[in-house]
């Protein structure tokens, strides 16, 4: 039996919640599945097919047990009846069905749209199998910075479908359990991890120093101007931070068009607190948006 891992998250006074064995919606979520697997039968539930406003997209799906499930389709009335059509498969010997359900005033919804959901048998090594489609990649983010904001936008990020590269110059900077979505760096000088950070990763910048800071946003703009695959880096600070880095960094031949690829301040535009858990939020969320540009939104 494979264990079920758990992280007891990194706790100094100044990170908020008091969370107790936390359970990560990523890979380590297989592992609670698998376990739970090989104790008592489940029933999958897929969105297979969508139409028009609707709770949730395809491939989303939940796993449903005689009590409790993991994951979720989303929509509450849709859920409730899947949950328990799905509960009158347990234990019985049936093929796999789809369902083809209508969001209107019958389910007292009024999304107005289609789902058709797949119901399957599902065991511990099916689990394993279909580990790739249930846990799609995850968007990665290059975070340099192991202080106060850099922690608290770790502890955001960690339940959202994000990968964390967290880079410092500092040692024993990072917490010694961290879980398998988040990479911890120590990079000395801190800007050579730039090179290896993934295709396609966001950046956030808020190392302990203006100056780390600086080569840092080169590094990424060197970067994108060799392999354009940074598509959003984002410095924290205030506009007079970056006015000043704007000037630094022309001076090092950065052109205009170049410098408009730094977002700076960080965040959404509006939420002015500093306490690192409401910079962590605004981030996250600029994050998702960013993330989901190309994306069409969901229903309730």
């Amino acid at each position: 039996m494979r264990p079920c891992h758990l992280w007891r998250p990194y706790k100094p006074a100044y990170w908020a919640g008091n969370l107790q064995d936390l359970q990560l919606l990523t890979m380590t979520e297989l592992d609670r599945l698998i376990e739970r697997l090989t104790r008592e039968p489940a029933v999958l539930v897929r969105v297979h097919r969508t139409q028009g406003s609707v709770p949730r997209e395809p491939g989303a799906w939940m796993a449903v047990f005689a009590e409790g499930e993991i994951g979720t389709i989303g929509g509450g009335h849709l859920e409730w009846e899947a949950c328990a059509r799905a509960r009158a498969r347990l234990g019985r010997p049936l093929p796999p069905e789809q369902l083809d359900v209508v969001l209107g005033p019958s389910l007292g919804q009024c999304c107005g749209g289609r789902v058709v959901l797949e119901l399957e048998h599902l065991d511990a090594a099916g689990a394993q199998a279909r580990a790739p489609s249930l846990w799609p990649p995850r968007t990665p983010v290059g975070l340099f910075g192991g202080g106060h904001v850099g922690r608290a936008i770790v502890q955001a990020l960690l339940p959202l479908p994000f990968e964390i590269w967290w880079t410092d110059s500092r040692d024993e900077i990072f917490p010694s359990d961290l879980p398998p979505q988040v990479h911890a760096e120590h990079s000395d000088p801190v800007q050579a991890a730039v090179r290896d950070l993934p295709v396609g990763t966001r950046v956030l910048i808020m190392s302990f120093s203006h100056a780390e800071d600086l080569d840092i946003v080169a590094a990424c703009l060197l970067r994108r101007r060799e392999r354009g695959d940074l598509p959003f880096i984002g410095l924290i600070g205030s506009q007079t931070k970056w006015a000043t880095f704007r000037h630094r960094l022309e001076a090092r031949g950065f052109s205009a068009d170049e410098l408009a690829a730094v977002t700076s301040p960080i965040g959404i535009p509006g939420i002015t607190g500093k306490e690192p858990e409401v910079i962590a939020a605004s981030v996250a969320a600029q994050l998702l948006l960013h993330r989901g540009e190309t994306r069409t939104g969901a229903g309730d």
